[in-house]
């Protein structure tokens, strides 16, 4: 399978990572490549500049946004939610059509400072605005719960844990079930919520995962769901 992974942050490099090591071929999206691979600063959480990252992952390619978008079978936005859908639409509609779009951003909004807020929030979501601005695409929610360490090593957590999924497209959930299983998460832990609606309640789990980040001082844990 070819994905395109857009973003160039942690949890684009974590998931891009995780995808090449199962067999796929990946491509990493962003705005600019020349500006991305000529940086030599550590990012804003001091992650080691993006071209040293790809030096050590030389079966993962970069192109422009478009360029992967157009190339990928699966897409996987990976980018800062605030400017999710300015990437999704540098990306293209055209290149996004009939394929699965998973979405793994939160819309956090850092304008008044710390601890981000949310925008939309409440009777709306970021995974809602992609699907109704791209409605050609299979748009599904899932992993924005939990660090990017955990969502393609779900056995950093002992014991069940839970992860999400939401969207319209059944054969799309489907699909992004069996990628989850394959990241080596139980079957039986992928919760199906429904429709792309219910993406407002996982983007709201944001505010008290980042308070128990806080409190717990690490992010090594992820929610469950025990019911009968």
């Amino acid at each position: 399978m070819r994905y395109a992974v857009l973003g160039t942050g942690i949890v684009g490099r974590t998931i891009a990572a995780k995808l090449a090591s199962l067999g796929h071929q990946v491509t990493i999206g962003t705005r600019d490549p020349k500006a991305t691979l000529a940086r030599t600063e550590p990012d804003g959480y001091g992650n080691q500049p993006f071209g040293e990252w790809l030096a050590l992952h030389d079966q993962i390619r970069l192109e422009a946004i478009a360029d992967a978008a157009a190339w990928g079978e699966t897409v996987v936005n990976t980018t800062a939610g605030g400017g999710s859908l300015q990437a999704l639409e540098a990306a293209g509609a055209a290149n996004l059509a009939d394929k699965v779009l998973i979405d793994i951003a939160n819309p956090l909004d850092f304008s008044q400072g710390m601890p981000p807020s949310l925008n939309p929030v409440n009777t709306d979501s970021l995974g809602e605005q992609i699907q109704r601005a791209f409605p050609e695409a299979r748009v599904v929610k899932t992993l924005n719960t939990m660090n990017c360490q955990i969502m393609v090593d779900p056995s950093r957590v002992a014991g069940e844990h839970t992860v999400f999924v939401s969207g319209d497209d059944t054969g799309a959930k489907q699909a992004v079930t069996d990628l989850l299983v394959s990241f080596g998460w139980p079957e039986s832990s992928v919760l199906d919520l429904g429709d792309i609606t219910t993406a407002r309640g996982t983007e709201m789990l944001l505010p008290i995962w980042l308070r128990l980040w806080g409190s717990l001082g690490h992010a090594d844990f992820n929610f469950h769901i025990a019911g009968a």
